[in-house]
């Protein structure tokens, strides 16, 4: 039961003045819905006051005497403390029950109001990139990269997809990257480069790799590779250094990036090269995943006719963690065949 049905029956006697200079009047009062109802004693309404909009005058003072707005157009005076708790009260919950803004909507706005005022100041445009990206919220990201596969695939086909084959991505991701992970592979039919990692954790993987090999380690090489090589260029980040301020601008205030400039990005990254990971990081990054070296660089080689150097695999004569087992790595393997 809400506060205003436990108190919709509540009346109670009152003073009220109409007007600032007018003359104090004997009425009765009640609750209506979300308003507080003014009548004459012979029950005929005066007037409704809205009980969100009301103004105690005298908080800490009995009789309590209220206004309907700023400007005290009439006052309300309540002796009975009975009827001064219950308005307080339901004032209170409907005052809760007011929409409030987002989340997202909070941080972004205090961001920009924090970041313009810096920029006034220092005027430093890297500063302004790295308070939006510290602002932007994982499901966003994730957003923004799943708008930019969806314009990827105009020329890489549609995504390949089944259940078996969705569940054996998302084991691999796992195994990848940790149980708790947010990170998603996809597979596209034709991508011309090996993988490409995307905004939200995203990395697309193009199906040729699949066939590459019947180790698994092939693909998890790729698409780790992929995600090392933007370790330390996050491809929001990348975006919104090529687009400029009024990108960032856009985004830390509204949350939002034109359809048009992810649609120009997304192609810009078909036309290009992958980017390629550092060395040490790759190496790191293999290791930390349990993925040998061996089979990815074979491919590789085999793929593009260079070999990454990547030096000493620290996982020689380790036993490696099982991948993949061979249903969910068929499933895979054959996920553009369904």
């Amino acid at each position: 039961m809400t506060a205003l049905d436990r108190y919709v029956r509540l009346e109670s006697e009152a003073l009220w003045r109409a007007e600032p200079d007018g003359q104090r009047r004997d009425v009765a009062i009640s609750f209506g819905d979300a308003t507080l109802v003014i009548t004459d004693p012979t029950g005929s309404p005066l007037a409704h006051w809205s009980l969100p909009a009301l103004i105690r005058q005298n908080p800490e003072d009995t009789p309590a005497i209220y206004a309907p707005d700023e400007d005290a157009s009439e006052i309300l005076e309540i002796a009975d403390t009975t009827m001064i708790d219950a308005i307080e009260e339901v004032r209170r919950a409907l005052a809760k029950a007011q929409p409030h803004p987002g989340k997202l909507r909070h941080w972004l706005t205090g961001a920009f109001i924090i970041v313009t005022l810096a920029l006034a100041i220092f005027w430093l445009p890297g500063a302004l990139t790295r308070q939006t990206l510290a602002v932007v919220p994982a499901p966003k990201r994730a957003e923004i990269g799943i708008e930019m596969l969806g314009y990827l695939q105009d020329q890489t086909g549609a995504i390949c997809q089944s259940p078996r084959a969705n569940d054996a991505a998302t084991s691999l991701a796992e195994r990848l990257f940790g149980l708790d992970t947010a990170a998603r592979i996809v597979v596209v039919p034709n991508l011309p480069q090996a993988a490409l990692a995307l905004p939200g954790g995203l990395t697309v993987l193009d199906y040729g790799i699949l066939q590459l090999s019947d180790d698994p380690a092939v693909a998890a090489g790729f698409i780790l590779a992929a995600r090392a090589a933007v370790i330390h260029d996050d491809p929001l980040e990348s975006l919104l250094h090529r687009e400029g301020l009024g990108t960032t601008f856009r985004l830390l205030t509204t949350g939002e990036i034109p359809s048009a400039i992810l649609r120009e990005n997304a192609v810009a990254l078909l036309q290009g090269d992958a980017p390629q990971p550092d060395a040490d990081i790759l190496r790191a990054t293999l290791a930390a995943a349990e993925i040998p070296q061996a089979p990815y660089l074979a491919a590789a080689d085999a793929r593009t006719g260079t070999m990454p150097e990547l030096g000493a695999d620290p996982l020689t004569e380790r036993t490696i963690p099982l991948i993949l087992n061979d249903s969910d790595w068929v499933s895979l393997q054959n996920i553009c065949n369904i």
